[in-house]
């Protein structure tokens, strides 16, 4: 208990030095005032300045007076500000976050689960066939770019539709039914879900195979793996005994961090499918220069990849005894 809280109070004081300085940049680099002036016809100026001065965007307000105008919003009402449209910051981030976490548990489970499976069953069966036609294949999917295999799907998907006669796979959004019964609403789900749910398991599943194959391979090699082989220990008992547990650390590592990605989403497949998850948010509001919903994304991004870090700090403790928090 100790350690974390430990570890809390520092990642909650560099998420706050953090999110400053990124509030900071996206106010000097980005201008608000341009979305206004870019309209036909242009709003009177007392209008541009009226609106952004509602949203505490104004550049002609001083930095440090809208930094901590937005800074006391935060912690007093935990209020991240308005957009250049007048919408909270807050209400977009939290529907979005929603439509992510959809996306991305289960897809990411899958591809953790598959990735890790088929890498320990691939270095069990080192320079087998088995071995090298799962290899080629990741190695294909790695190299292969996201929205490419993201569209590839989606045409293979269309082409089934068309065969099929009717409608089996939705491309884009995530949900088209509006009634209310439970069953036609969990099966409209998994309709739009399964198409970007094949891509990122298999953009996730290719590299926790190609990596845990690599970790498994070293520990097998390792002196005590093979001086348990030599005692006359079967490969498999000394693999799931003394090669596997000590695998799986910098895995937990890389598993832990993946965690955060579940909550700020996956750009380039939200895009492809047409998605409104927090990642296709986020490069939005860079776009439209929303200084407050930028800070606001990376704030919470930063505080998932924090919590990803103390989790696996955790993890490879639990994992390796010769580990010790204290």
């Amino acid at each position: 208990m100790r350690f974390i809280l430990r570890r809390l109070a520092n990642y909650v004081v560099m998420l706050f030095v953090a999110t400053s300085l990124t509030y900071f940049m996206a106010s000097f680099f980005m201008d608000p005032r341009s979305n206004y002036l870019a309209r036909n016809p242009r709003p009177p100026m007392a209008s541009i300045d009226a609106s952004l001065t509602a949203a505490n965007i104004n550049d002609k307000t001083p930095v440090l007076e809208r930094y901590w105008h937005w800074l006391v919003g935060v912690v007093t009402r935990w209020d991240w500000g308005l957009s250049p449209t007048q919408e909270p910051v807050s209400g977009a981030i939290s529907s979005r976050i929603g439509a992510s976490v959809q996306l991305m548990t289960l897809a990411t489970v899958l591809g953790i689960v598959l990735g890790i499976s088929i890498g320990v069953y691939t270095a069990i069966r080192q320079y087998k066939w088995q071995d090298r036609v799962l290899g080629s294949l990741s190695t294909f999917f790695l190299v292969v770019p996201t929205p490419v295999l993201a569209l590839g799907v989606v045409i293979a998907a269309i082409w089934i539709n068309q065969a099929l006669g009717f409608r089996l796979f939705y491309v884009t959004g995530l949900h088209s039914y509006s009634g209310s019964n439970f069953w036609l609403k969990l099966s409209d789900l998994g309709q739009h879900l399964v198409l970007p749910t094949i891509v990122l398991s298999i953009i996730t599943g290719v590299t926790y195979h190609l990596t845990q194959r690599t970790y498994l391979l070293d520990t097998m090699n390792a002196d005590y793996v093979r001086t348990a082989r030599a005692k006359g220990l079967p490969l498999m008992t000394a693999i799931r005994k003394h090669a596997l547990r000590p695998s799986l650390i910098p895995t937990t590592v890389q598993v832990a961090f993946t965690v955060a990605g579940v909550f700020t989403g996956a750009v380039i497949t939200e895009t492809v499918f047409a998605i409104n998850g927090l990642g296709r948010y986020f490069i939005t509001s860079i776009v439209q220069n929303d200084i407050n919903a930028s800070v606001a994304i990376a704030a919470f991004a930063g505080a998932c990849t924090l919590v990803a870090a103390l989790l696996a700090d955790v993890a490879v403790a639990w994992i390796d005894p010769r580990v010790r928090l204290s």
